[in-house]
């Protein structure tokens, strides 16, 4: 038995793979247990392994990989395909060991170790920041049933709840209490926020990618270490609107008989990098509308004929495109050339 190729289905305890040989033929469906892992494929001789690329997947590609495996991570949307029929952890190995060996399949880079950790901050971040979100909208709403009412944002609602509880009679004492345990979760968050702001800054410093990416108008410090970590080898991507493509910012295509109908962006691909990119393009139209640049005179004209919101994820897929230059050059940022 010489098993060429194994599909391999990751979960928490129980694994499953299916391998074939040189011909195609089944050789090789099994379930392993979580102990069982590093044992079982350390006696195969090396061979190709597919597996999604989900919740695990970079590190068991790194350990078999480290015992002489090739290991391709697939999309998930890509594996759904050649699944026959039902669902089961066998159909799924099966279909992920026929998708592996097609030669016009799209992989996944693996991660090393200090990339996931630098997107490990950026994801714990995002969390932060939701909660800290979710609790000023809970502080402005419960100040405004008591007739207190702060302008938009976060300082000014922190104003706000200082001059309210530095009135001894502003508010109930059941309503003073529970607000100072929000105001105290508020500003707990906030300074874990900091200390994760400052990593990724200690990390910006040392990575040269990204740094030349912060350059680039609507990529600060967030953006450019967000990029940097993901995009681990950008020559995967043919050009800048493939990469743009990646990222789900360009036109979703429904086109059939000879007749192209495209629609909305679609969204497919990293919809945290997406978000960055949308909200410092935002940022950039805000900030650059009466200047004398190329980029400038590129948004004013397309903010004649469309609207805000459109403008700015068009002005996001032309940011991805510099980026993917960037990267893909090895050098500066230089705005007349890249931005025309």
């Amino acid at each position: 038995m010489t098993i060429t190729t194994i599909g391999l289905d990751l979960a928490k305890s129980v694994f499953q793979a299916h391998g074939v040989d040189e011909d195609g033929a089944a050789v090789l469906v099994k379930r392993l247990h979580r102990k069982q892992m590093l044992p079982f494929f350390s006696k195969l001789p090396p061979c190709l392994i597919g597996v999604e690329a989900c919740g695990t997947a970079h590190y068991w590609a790194r350990t078999l990989a480290a015992m002489g495996h090739e290991v391709r991570l697939i999309p998930p949307s890509y594996v759904k395909p050649y699944v026959k029929r039902g669902k089961s952890d066998a159909l799924d190995a099966e279909a992920i060991c026929e998708a592996v060996q097609r030669p016009t399949m799209r992989f996944v880079p693996v991660k090393t170790v200090e990339q996931q950790g630098i997107l490990m901050t950026h994801r714990a971040r995002s969390l932060l920041v939701r909660q800290r979100t979710m609790l000023a909208n809970a502080l402005r709403a419960h100040l405004a049933e008591l007739g207190f009412v702060a302008n938009p944002g976060i300082a000014n609602l922190a104003k706000l709840a200082e001059q309210v509880l530095a009135d001894k009679d502003a508010l109930p004492s059941y309503a003073r209490a529970t607000l100072q345990i929000m105001i105290r979760q508020i500003m707990g968050i906030s300074g874990e926020i900091a200390m994760l702001d400052q990593q990724l800054i200690a990390w910006h410093a040392e990575s040269e990618a990204s740094r030349r990416l912060a350059a680039i108008p609507g990529l600060g410090v967030i953006t450019a270490t967000a990029i940097a970590a993901t995009v681990t080898d950008p020559h995967q991507f043919r050009s800048g609107r493939q990469f743009a493509a990646w990222l789900g910012l360009t036109p979703q295509q429904h086109s059939t008989g000879g007749k192209t109908r495209l629609g909305g962006i679609s969204k497919q691909g990293d919809r945290y990098l997406r978000r960055l990119l949308v909200v410092g393009a935002t940022a950039v139209m805000r900030h650059i509308k009466d200047k004398p640049t190329p980029m400038a005179d590129w948004i004013r004209k397309l903010s004649e004929k469309k609207p805000f919101r459109l403008v700015s994820v068009a002005l996001a897929n032309k940011l991805a495109r510099i980026v993917w230059v960037v990267l893909t050059r090895n050098e500066a940022y230089r705005p007349h050339q890249l931005a025309a």
